[in-house]
């Protein structure tokens, strides 16, 4: 009889037959669990080789590291300070606008722009024929004035005119006096001199110039010495004003070292930059410094005698932490900072060093935390590098 499809496959009557059903039977649980332990065995080789290479760049890379070279600084205490540098300009000590005191045309000028001038010096002469003449009607007016007082006064004495007589007569002689002295001193202002050592700016008079009372003559400035001046912002105030010397530097004199004097330093700042005045004495006898020049001014706002200071380049930030690497034998330890001024190139430490520590300032930028180093060179001072 033929065997239907439906009816059921009855498992082989032989124990190899069986053998084979099952595994026949069983065929794709068999290839997924093959499949698998194929992967695990894939993944497990891959991560070890994975494991292997990655143990060989940290072998590499440590002896990479061996091989960094390191120049160290040996931290003393020495004295630092806080500096700000500002700007400033030269002025004369004293400007003057000489202006003329009586009217008249000028018939000698003496002097000349940029000449140097002694007090007294005659500089011009205005026209004192008037003057002149004015002083003999004076003279002569005080003479007769002078005479009937003291005629009067014989009079009064043997009482021919009465007291009230000699009073005006002396009253007359006090008017005649103050027009003699007006007389003399306005004959004496036609010589325009000068009222101190001085440089002639600059010069208005001209010969045949007809002058007006009030009229510019000359400018004057005295530079025997002079006013370094400098603008002071409100947050260094408070220190300025505790400094009597300032260092200043100017550039136009091939940068030459100065001391100025405190003079003066303004109550109230300027309206405009809102910066306050301060005036530093020069002294000035050669007329070397002129006014004009720029200069730089040294302001020392604080001094450290016994600070602890590295090279700014020393110091690695990273984020808002900021260190350095300290040798420790011969590998390096990371050691956090505090930072305080800053003086040229170098920065106070005020917290994380100590006297007597090793800091990298070649080759820190290179290491990390407990790495080896080779020591090329310990100094004292960052001057004495020399590779």
């Amino acid at each position: 009889m033929r065997k239907r499809m439906n009816d059921p496959v009855l498992p082989p009557a032989s124990g190899k037959g069986r053998l084979l059903y099952f595994f026949w039977k069983h065929l794709p649980r068999v290839a997924l669990a093959g499949l698998i332990l194929v992967i695990v065995l894939l993944a497990v080789v891959v991560d070890g080789k994975k494991q292997r290479l990655e143990e060989a760049r940290k072998a590499a890379h440590a002896d990479r590291k061996k091989q960094v070279n390191a120049v160290l600084l040996a931290v003393h205490p020495r004295p630092i300070e806080e500096v700000v540098n500002l700007p400033g300009t030269i002025e004369p000590w004293t400007r003057l606008e000489l202006l003329a005191k009586v009217s008249g045309a000028i018939t000698e000028v003496k002097v000349r722009e940029g000449d140097t001038v002694k007090t007294g010096q005659v500089l011009a002469q205005i026209d004192a024929d008037d003057y002149r003449v004015a002083l003999e009607s004076a003279r002569a007016a005080h003479t007769l004035a002078k005479a009937d007082y003291e005629r009067g006064r014989s009079m009064h004495q043997t009482k021919v005119i009465p007291t009230a007589n000699l009073e005006s007569l002396a009253a007359r002689l006090q008017t005649a006096a103050a027009e003699l002295e007006r007389a003399q001193l306005q004959l004496a202002r036609c010589a325009i001199v000068a009222p101190m050592d001085s440089v002639v700016k600059r010069l208005d008079a001209k010969v045949g110039l007809y002058l007006g009372v009030g009229d510019p003559l000359a400018e004057l400035l005295h530079i025997d010495r002079v006013k370094a001046v400098v603008g002071i912002p409100e947050s260094d105030v408070d220190a300025v004003r505790r400094l009597d010397r300032v260092d200043l530097t100017i550039q136009a004199l091939v940068d030459r070292q100065l001391v100025g004097q405190r003079h003066y330093l303004a109550p109230s700042p300027d309206a405009g930059a809102y910066l306050f005045r301060l005036e530093l004495a020069l002294d000035n006898p050669g007329h070397e410094v002129l006014p004009g020049m720029f200069f730089r001014a040294r302001l020392v706002k604080q001094r450290f005698p016994q600070a602890l200071a590295v090279p700014l380049y020393a110091i690695i930030s990273r984020g808002e932490e900021q260190y350095v690497f300290v040798a420790e034998g011969e590998t390096v330890r990371k050691q956090p900072v505090r930072l305080g001024v800053i003086e040229k190139w170098e920065v106070q430490i005020t917290d994380g060093l100590k006297a007597g520590d090793r800091v990298l300032i070649e080759g820190q930028r290179e290491v990390e935390d407990g790495q080896a180093i080779k020591i090329v060179k310990t100094v004292d001072d960052p001057k004495e590098i020399r590779l």
